[in-house]
Parts: structure tokens; C-alpha cells; sequence
């Protein structure tokens, strides 16, 4: 398993854990316009606050995810429209932390090929992220949709990083979490897309990976 020239990497839910980001946000929109609630309530609403989430998943605008809680549970103190975005802007970035086995995997990675991110999602959000969690100074390349005008599974923005890291596709892995943005995105590019599958969820798609994997350091046997 040689001869790969590079890596590229989806970002949330394959470098970073966005699902636990989501859970620090809903404590912050807690203690920001809540205050004390009973635990069975603050279960429900953190569920409920994740589904909204996920509606909205890949747009820049976070207005409705809120709105939505507030109108099922009215809160002490609401935000108005205007405020709920900078309210986001200001705080989701912050709520993500990087495993350190994840950036000591992404170096190794890197001493053998050229690594690179593609991720949809705002500029400006995406940046802190990355920033915050010291991704930024593992990666040779770095795509956000929102800078480059296209997101996956959109084949061009997998072409634009072949071409940045002058890499041809057939000598490229591409690891992401998401069978059809990630996997099939990059397949279309003629890229091997790497299945993330840490909680070994059943593939009901017609999509099929190169490989799938339940831990990130079993990326290491293809460089090595």
C-alpha cells in the first residue's frame, strides 16, 4: 500500500469532534439564556437543540437553530434575530478541541506525504476552528468553500486541491466521515476516499469507499 504522494482531510467529525463542539455550544446558549435547568429538561433541550443544529448543518446562518429552541422552550433572557449570529460567530468556534493523539497522527502523516483540508462551511468560522485546535500549522493546504466559491461533493474543489498540492488524483487518499460529500465527492475526482467510521455505522448508500476505518491511526498503514 505505497506510492500515495498525499492525504486530504475532511474537518469536522474527522479531525475535530463537531458533535461535541455542539454540546459545549448548547451549555454556553444555557448559561447565556437560561440559567438553572433540571437535568431531564436540559436533556431534552440538547437534544432537541441538535436536531435543529443539524437542519442547518453547512449554511452560515445559525438564526433558525436558536429561534427554534427558544419557541419550543422560552428561555429567561432571549436573543433577538440580530444577535443570535454574532452570538454563534463569537462562541462555536471556541467550543472545539482537538485530540492530541489526532494532531501527533496528522504529523506523522505528513512526514511521509503532503496533507491538505477541504471543508465546506464560513470562512471565518472555519479559520478559528482550525486555528484554535493548532490545525493550521500541520497542513500544507487548506480549502473552506465559502473562500474558494464551491463545496463538496462538487468534484472541482477536489480538483483545486490536486492541483495546489500538484498531486494527480490516482496518488491521493482523501479521509472524511460523510459518504456522499467526502467518499463519493472525492471518487468522483478519481481520488481513494477512506471512510471515517468511528462509531461503525452500517453503509446504506450505493456509494463504496476504497477503505473504511474506526480510528485515525489506522490511516498510518498507508504511508508507511
Amino acid at each position: 500500500m505505497g506510492g500515495y504522494q498525499a492525504m486530504l482531510f475532511d474537518l469536522d467529525d474527522t479531525l475535530v469532534n463537531r458533535d461535541q463542539a455542539v454540546d459545549n455550544m448548547f451549555l454556553k446558549v444555557l448559561e447565556a439564556c437560561y440559567g438553572d435547568v433540571k437535568q431531564p429538561v436540559k436533556n431534552h433541550m440538547l437534544n432537541q437543540f441538535k436536531e435543529y443544529d443539524k437542519k442547518s448543518f453547512g449554511y452560515d446562518n445559525k438564526i433558525n437553530v436558536l429561534e427554534s429552541l427558544f419557541d419550543e422552550f422560552p428561555p429567561t433572557y432571549r436573543l433577538s434575530r440580530n444577535d443570535i449570529q454574532d452570538f454563534w460567530n463569537q462562541h462555536f468556534a471556541n467550543c472545539f478541541s482537538i485530540n492530541q493523539q489526532t494532531l501527533h497522527i496528522v504529523n506523522m502523516i505528513k512526514e511521509h506525504v503532503k496533507v491538505a483540508i477541504i471543508t465546506n462551511g464560513s470562512t471565518k468560522r472555519q479559520k478559528a476552528k482550525i486555528r484554535n485546535t493548532n490545525l493550521d500549522s500541520c497542513f500544507d493546504t487548506i480549502l473552506i468553500s465559502e473562500e474558494v466559491g464551491m463545496k463538496k461533493p462538487d468534484k472541482r474543489i477536489f480538483d483545486l486541491a490536486l492541483d495546489m498540492l500538484h498531486v494527480p488524483a490516482e496518488s491521493a487518499l482523501f479521509v472524511g466521515d460523510d459518504m456522499e460529500k467526502d467518499i463519493d465527492g472525492s471518487q468522483q475526482a478519481n481520488m481513494k476516499g477512506i471512510w471515517f467510521n468511528p462509531q461503525q455505522l452500517t453503509n446504506d448508500t450505493e456509494i463504496k469507499p476504497y477503505a473504511e476505518i474506526d480510528s485515525l491511526d489506522r490511516l498510518l498503514r498507508y504511508i508507511t
